[in-house]
């Protein structure tokens, strides 16, 4: 059997295709093993580099053959290096194929899903939907407007009264204002002084006194 046909399985007309899934860990564990065998590899050529380093001249046949050794693990070497660049290359183009697949799934999905639900509709059922709500809208503000009018006798009032009122009731405010001008309020007086006045001699008692004099003196000269 062949290698792909290990890795995958047989492809006969019996054979079942193995999933995307399935084929990228194939491919992931590959890619693993790979890896290991460049690691054993690497160690090989740093082993017989050593070998050669150490005979020399001295052991010239024991140099050469190691050498030899890692050349030809460096042949190996390089060609692990360009099949797993192709593993990694075929692995991700399944990965991109593979999320692809999904989302072209998902999306077929969605659409009959959406096809579903707008199985029992058409445009001319929507616009009678719309409509309906439409007039249901108006009947319930048409209820509002009802029930929120007021209820009860006596409610309608005369605008011509209640402006005369609104008038009688300003010129009063008015007349208030004007005697509040007009009167006369308490205005409070300057308080007296506290220090005294000099006191100036009474004119009328001086001249009586004058009269006094004058009258002692004419009896004295009796």
């Amino acid at each position: 059997m062949s290698l792909f046909g290990k890795l995958f399985g047989s492809g006969g007309k019996g054979g079942k295709s193995p999933t995307p899934q399935e084929a990228i860990q194939r491919l992931r564990e590959t890619e693993e093993m790979l890896a290991k065998k460049q690691d054993f590899l690497e160690k090989k050529i740093d082993h017989e580099l050593m070998t050669a380093k150490k005979n020399g001249t001295k052991n010239k046949r024991a140099a050469l053959q190691a050498l030899k050794r890692k050349k030809r693990y460096e042949q190996q070497l390089t060609q692990i290096d360009g099949t797993l660049s192709t593993i990694e290359f075929q692995r991700e183009a399944l990965e991109n194929a593979n999320t692809n697949t999904e989302v072209l799934k998902n999306m077929g999905m969605a659409a009959k899903a959406m096809k579903a639900a707008h199985e029992n509709m058409d445009i001319d059922k929507v616009d009678d939907l719309m409509a309906e709500i439409n007039e249901q809208q108006e009947v319930a503000q048409e209820i509002s407007d009802v029930i929120s009018r007021p209820i009860g006798f006596g409610q309608d009032y005369d605008e011509d009264e209640l402006m005369a009122e609104l008038e009688e009731l300003e010129q009063e405010e008015l007349d208030k204002n004007l005697l509040g001008i007009e009167g006369t309020e308490d205005v409070p007086l300057p308080s007296v002084p506290s220090t005294s006045l000099p006191s100036r001699p009474d004119k009328k008692k001086a001249e009586e006194d004058e009269d006094d004099m004058a009258e002692l003196e004419a009896w004295a000269a009796q």
